[in-house]
């Protein structure tokens, strides 16, 4: 069978920045391109010329892709030429071989919003994709509220897209501007937009997920017949965000109809970089990764109950919709109090461990971890510090290295602008291969501001590990979540904590501790500990 192809656009350059609290650097937006083209995406919408200084220098920066890179702005402005609207001039000047101008398809935005007659709207777009199209541009129409539009005045919003098609727009983007367009609609709406005489193979759909169906709308356009499809990274935009193209890649290379339908720029190698794609923006955004996140999140083939872990040792797809390898993610099986024998043997065997059915040992796991979990430990969170656990029952967790004592202080002083701020000091010191190392470390960052004694404390337990320096040094800890297990003056600490290494690799450990430092102290050794055991560090 033929497949069709379907182009992929993102605007996460763009569109994403629209995000609250987002705002990339230009080198940061110079990563993502080139993430983005590694991958296989068709068309990186790098932002709007002009609009802003840091969109200005990117163009001027862009790196070289094989993805097309385009320019984003607007239709020009009644009462001038094409030729002499200097805001479009600033978009035809950041010199991408692609365009997206958006341009007003609802009546009422037309005459409320911009203040001028339906008629000159029309024009507006006529005029500027021609424009665009004669300077040899790939020339895109972004139809601004066209489903709305569309529903309020059929009639004048497929007179816009017509205008956009016939003056020579490549694609004519519809879009959901406010996300409020349910799929059916979406659905329904495309298809009369084809039967109106602009066929699918120049059409695109941009849905945003005010109702949470961002995906699912794009789905349905894409099954009406729609071939280009617009989203961003991990879903940013402005409100509620975009649809997800970590979502929608996967379910348009793996899923039925479109699997054997449709073609992208893809391949299912590419495919299993996606998880590594979807962290590598959350770590420039500075931001945790969403553990419930279709497909790439940490829990998307996450197995908790004892009876689906069962069954997954039969055969995985009893519970789970695809291997998660396909998209570079892993299946966990987590240990907790409600676990049995079925999770726990499924779990060491992940961690290469076989163990026989009626081995002792196992039941002696079960009792350990529950006790633990009675103490305020949990390990369906933190499977690194399970890992080390069951390892230690069964004889099996060398000893790297001896923690003798550890100090952590705080105190306010004047930093070198000045002000009085906290400052807080960690001391370490362990024994490695009979040798006792001390290290200190100050929580200050580079611009003088305080990160807290757990900053301190890890940054010196990671200083000096003598011949285990080299295994940590791509170490970073990622997240750091507090929890209060019990109230009052009995109260205990729980501290998981999220590290990362330089392979993208990312693991999770519980320390439990009335006293907060205490708690992180042991979250951060056992996350020290795993990361030594798993790159197969010789015992000094």
């Amino acid at each position: 069978m033929n497949r069709s192809r379907l182009y992929l656009y993102d605007t996460t350059l763009r569109d994403g920045q629209q995000t609250a609290g987002v705002q990339f650097s230009v080198p940061e937006k110079v990563a993502i391109a080139q993430a983005l083209d590694e991958i296989g995406i068709d068309y990186i919408e790098g932002g709007w010329p002009g609009a802003n200084p840091t969109d200005s220098d990117f163009f001027a920066a862009r790196p070289e892709t094989r993805a097309t890179f385009t320019a984003f702005g607007m239709t020009k402005r009644a009462g001038r030429s094409a030729e002499n609207d200097d805001v479009l001039a600033g978009v035809m000047n950041a010199g991408t071989p692609a365009v997206c101008l958006v341009g007003k398809t609802h009546d009422y935005h037309v005459t409320a919003a911009l203040g001028i007659t339906l008629g000159e709207n029309l024009e507006n777009i006529r005029a500027s994709v021609a424009h665009m199209v004669a300077k040899g541009r790939e020339a895109l129409f972004d139809a601004e509220h066209f489903f709305d539009g569309y529903k309020a005045n059929p009639d004048y919003a497929l007179d816009c897209c017509r205008a956009a098609h016939e003056a020579g727009a490549r694609w004519v983007v519809l879009c959901d501007t406010n996300g409020g367009t349910l799929p059916g609609e979406i659905a329904r709406i495309v298809s009369a937009v084809i039967e109106a005489g602009i066929p699918g193979e120049r059409l695109g759909i941009h849905c945003h997920d005010d109702t949470g169906n961002a995906v699912a709308g794009s789905l349905a356009a894409v099954e009406a017949g729609v071939r280009q499809v617009q989203g961003t990274l991990n879903g940013l935009g402005e409100r509620c965000g975009n649809a997800n193209l970590i979502s929608l890649i996967p379910t348009l290379t793996l899923k039925e109809p479109f699997a054997s339908t449709l073609e992208t720029g893809i391949g299912h190698d590419k495919l299993r970089d996606l998880t590594k794609l979807s962290r590598r923006l959350d770590d420039i955004l500075n931001r945790v990764p969403l553990r419930s996140a279709p497909y790439v999140g940490a829990s998307a083939f996450t197995h908790k109950a004892g009876l689906h872990a069962s069954a997954i040792l039969k055969d995985p797809s009893t519970y789970e919709h695809i291997d998660p390898a396909q998209v570079g993610n892993a299946r966990l099986i987590p240990m907790s109090n409600q676990a049995g024998q079925s999770n726990l043997r499924a779990r060491l065997k992940g961690m290469g461990i076989e163990v026989a059915k009626d081995d002792p040992r196992l039941g002696r796991i079960l009792e350990v971890i529950k006790e633990r979990e009675d103490q305020g430990y949990a390990y369906d969170g933190a499977q690194a510090s399970f890992e080390l656990v069951a390892r230690a029952e069964l004889g099996l967790l060398p000893n790297f290295f001896e923690v003798k004592r550890y100090k952590v202080t705080v105190e306010r002083r004047k930093n070198r602008y000045d002000q009085m701020v906290s400052i807080s000091e960690a001391v370490v010191v362990v024994k490695v291969a009979g040798q006792k190392m001390l290290s200190v470390s100050e929580s200050m960052d580079e611009q003088g501001h305080d990160r807290g004694p757990v900053n301190a404390l890890s940054k010196a337990l990671t200083k000096d590990l003598g011949p285990y320096q080299a295994f940590i040094d791509d170490m970073k800890l990622v997240d750091f979540r507090v929890r209060i297990t019990q109230g009052g003056t009995e109260a205990v600490t729980r501290v998981i904590i999220d590290s990362e290494d330089g392979s993208g690799r990312r693991w999770s450990t519980v320390g439990v501790s009335p006293n907060i430092v205490d708690a992180s102290f042991d979250a951060l050794l056992d996350a020290m500990i795993w990361k030594l055991l798993r790159d197969g560090a010789p015992v000094a």
